[in-house]
């Protein structure tokens, strides 16, 4: 049986609480039953990021972080690989046209505010607006300049959700990790031992 899905890209580097807690607020307040992380194996946004973890260990952490997830929570997570499975560049058009060539009725895909002023820079935008019924999250003290995106993009002012903000960053995370402090309660535990067990980040 379909399940109304949100979906949320991205490089994941590592994974962390702010992730699951904004993602999943937002798929509360906007009736999602499931929300589909899709770890990219190559970010065209970070072609040449040298602290960029394996694609592999990034969607082991993202299983590992979903395990913790409640198990009576009315949303529902899981983790694709479909990025994994393709060569070159991670486009979020291929993904969603991958997707509905599988039987996709509609994909529902998330942004932060912050993103949605990137929007038309990305790959083949102008199809993915069309194909994809984007969800736009907003964040307290996060501007959306709409006066500086095409008209076309002015659709997607009907389609922002609220989500808390929560002060937690991968790349703050990957510098608490050289510095040789805690990452403890800014990502699931399983994360955390995966990271310490695999000598990411330079632990």
């Amino acid at each position: 049986m379909y399940k109304k899905t949100l979906c949320l890209g991205g490089s994941f580097n590592p994974i962390h609480y702010g992730h699951l807690i904004c993602v999943r607020a937002v798929a509360e307040a906007a009736g999602f039953e499931r929300v589909l992380l899709i770890p990219s194996a190559q970010p065209p946004h970070k072609p040449d990021a040298v602290d960029l973890a394996d694609a592999s260990d990034r969607l082991q952490m993202c299983g590992l972080a979903i395990q913790t997830d409640v198990a009576d929570s009315a949303v529902e997570f899981a983790v694709s690989d479909t990025e994994l499975r393709r060569l070159g560049p991670s486009y979020t058009i291929d993904t969603v046209r991958e997707m509905k060539r599988s039987g996709w009725p509609k994909v529902h895909w998330l942004i932060g505010a912050d993103m949605l002023n990137y929007l038309p820079n990305w790959h083949d935008a102008a199809a993915l607006l069309r194909e994809v019924e984007f969800v736009v999250m907003a964040r307290p003290g996060v501007v959306m300049g709409w006066d500086g995106l095409p008209g076309e993009f002015s659709c997607l002012k009907d389609n922002i959700v609220p989500a808390p903000l929560i002060e937690i960053s991968s790349s703050d995370i990957r510098r608490r990790i050289r510095a040789g402090l805690t990452i403890d309660y800014l990502t699931p535990p399983a994360v955390v031992d995966y990271i310490v067990a695999h000598h990411l980040y330079g632990s």
